[in-house]
């Protein structure tokens, strides 16, 4: 992941659209406020990094809950598709490099590390979905158990028929429709 290389001016503009989607989204965080998130965002500059990337690459980032004893928040990605700017990738390096032909730029989990982020797993793309309906053109590589990606697998999901699907496919695949979604601690 790279420093925090944020100029004051876009850290105010990134805290200013945080807290918009924030307060225009209340059913995402019930019982957080925002003056706790700013505080704690504001002592993490290098999460300020990973949430500017999220937001500039698409993502909506917004807080979707707060860890009860532990005091942490945590931000997915909560645009409506999946983010435009991390689509076409495949799941992972090993994924892009066994692409012969026509590789993709970047794979979601290479573009996740480099972001600061981790992707969604599959019980968290469960949980976002509660709080919305998301993915319903576009699909979102999940985190993959060890054991299916061993095997050359890959999962996804996405929101069809007012249903949440979980599916897989080859690592080294990808779509011009999907993409990743991400997660924050803080």
């Amino acid at each position: 992941m790279k420093k925090n290389n944020l100029s004051p001016e876009q850290v105010s503009s990134l805290l200013n659209t945080l807290k918009d989607r924030f307060e225009k989204n209340p059913n995402r965080h019930k019982d957080v406020q925002w003056k706790n998130v700013e505080q704690k965002l504001k002592s993490k500059p290098n999460q300020l990094y990973s949430l500017y990337e999220m937001e500039r690459t698409g993502g909506e980032p917004d807080v979707v809950s707060l860890g009860k004893k532990t005091g942490e928040i945590f931000f997915y990605d909560c645009s409506e598709e999946s983010p435009k700017g991390r689509r076409s990738v495949c799941y992972d390096k090993e994924g892009l490099e066994s692409r012969k032909d026509h590789q993709p730029i970047n794979s979601a989990i290479e573009m996740a590390k480099e972001m600061g982020i981790e992707l969604l797993t599959e019980e968290q793309y469960r949980e976002l979905q509660k709080l919305g309906n998301f993915d319903n053109k576009t699909s979102s590589w999940v985190l993959t158990p060890k054991n299916i990606r061993k095997l050359g697998g890959a999962l996804f999901c996405d929101r069809r028929y007012d249903h949440v699907f979980l599916y897989h496919n080859g690592a080294q695949s990808y779509y011009g429709v999907r993409g990743f979604r991400g997660s924050l601690k803080i």
